[in-house]
């Protein structure tokens, strides 16, 4: 059997695996509702909208390749003199593999930041926040290939009998929250920090298809922590770097890397270009760690509007079959902005 059809029902097999990981975008920082609640409404102006698609396994799976979408809201409110309200709502879906394997996720959060120290144009915030949501997990058992439809000579029968369907739901919902920190120091408009943790599946809920009595399949919860920041090294000119650690399970991934950007018109953040490189590392469960993909990244800021684009090149064992392509990614982001009589500045998220 040729590579790239082995690889194929690993994917279709993964696809289906109860205990996968998160969706995860290579552009985290461009879909902050996803990577930590306390980042809700931690923008400069009053209210965000972000949109989000990544595609991946196209080049083996063809037209069943995963895909994952997402949308999110969100808004600041101002409380007293420096401190802020956030309140956001997002929405996710993510399919997978041949038998429909899906989550479909609607969440809402809430986020207080307070300020900690500084002036009119420098200031150091800490941010609580959370959120609360539903999901649902989908699966077409009609699409799966069982071992009992092995026709003996080395092909499937679909006409064979395959596991009792009355066994199982094919489709359930659940309740989930996740809870995060976040502290961030601007010091100008073109220079500040950010590091943040969050602790996502709070409940654990049963992710078992099967309706047995006393048979579970618990989701592992998730541990997020992110740092990264905005240097400007010269005129026009500015470093931002990022890495973000996810534990989940026995399962644990690593992005890293650094953007130049360049800034048009003059020094200000609302019109600039950027070009990135960053690598993903993951861990293969039981064997050892690997460099999963080499990730190219592009983004384009103008005024309230931002463009990200992103391709993850595979540099893992799964090269041979997937010819080295992994992923492509867009980002959407559009910001409504009022007049802001404060001098607060928060990280261009």
């Amino acid at each position: 059997m040729k590579f790239k059809h082995v690889l194929t029902c690993l994917l279709l097999i993964l696809g289906i695996s109860l205990n996968a990981q998160d969706i995860h975008f290579s552009q985290f920082y461009l879909s902050p509702l996803n990577l930590n609640p306390a980042m809700t409404g931690v923008m400069n102006c009053n209210v965000r909208l972000v949109a989000n698609y990544r595609n991946q396994w196209a080049s083996v799976l063809k037209s069943n390749a995963y895909s994952t979408y997402s949308t999110s809201y969100d808004q600041k409110i101002a409380v007293g003199r420096y401190d802020y309200f956030g309140i956001g709502a997002t929405f996710w879906g993510d399919v997978a593999g041949e038998a429909n394997f899906a989550t479909t996720t609607g969440k809402l959060s809430l986020s207080y930041a307070k300020r900690m120290g500084g002036g009119r144009k420098e200031a150091h915030y800490l941010v609580f926040g959370a959120e609360a949501g539903v999901s649902q997990r989908s699966l077409d058992f009609d699409k799966l290939r069982w071992g009992t439809q092995h026709d003996g000579n080395g092909g499937r029968n679909p006409d064979l009998p395959s596991l009792e369907p009355d066994l199982f739901n094919d489709q359930f919902l659940f309740a989930d929250m996740s809870a995060g920190l976040l502290w961030f120091s601007v010091f100008d408009e073109n220079n500040n920090l950010f590091v943040g943790g969050a602790y996502h599946h709070l409940s654990r809920a049963n992710q078992s298809f099967y309706e047995s009595n006393g048979l579970n399949e618990d989701l592992y919860s998730r541990f997020t922590i992110h740092a990264g920041g905005e240097f400007e090294v010269a005129s026009k000119l500015g470093l931002v770097p990022g890495v973000i650690v996810m534990k989940q399970g026995p399962s644990f991934q690593v992005n890293s890397g650094t953007s130049l950007k360049f800034m048009l018109g003059g020094r200000s953040n609302t019109q600039s270009f950027q070009m990135g490189a960053w690598v993903r590392v993951s861990n293969k469960v039981d064997t050892g760690v690997l460099t999963d993909a080499v990730i190219l990244s592009t983004r384009f800021d103008y005024n309230q509007f931002s463009l990200g684009f992103s391709y993850d090149l595979n540099v893992s064992a799964l090269r041979p079959a997937s010819s080295s392509n992994g992923a492509f990614e867009f980002a959407l982001l559009y910001k409504f902005c009022g007049n802001e009589r404060r001098g607060v500045y928060c990280p261009n998220f």
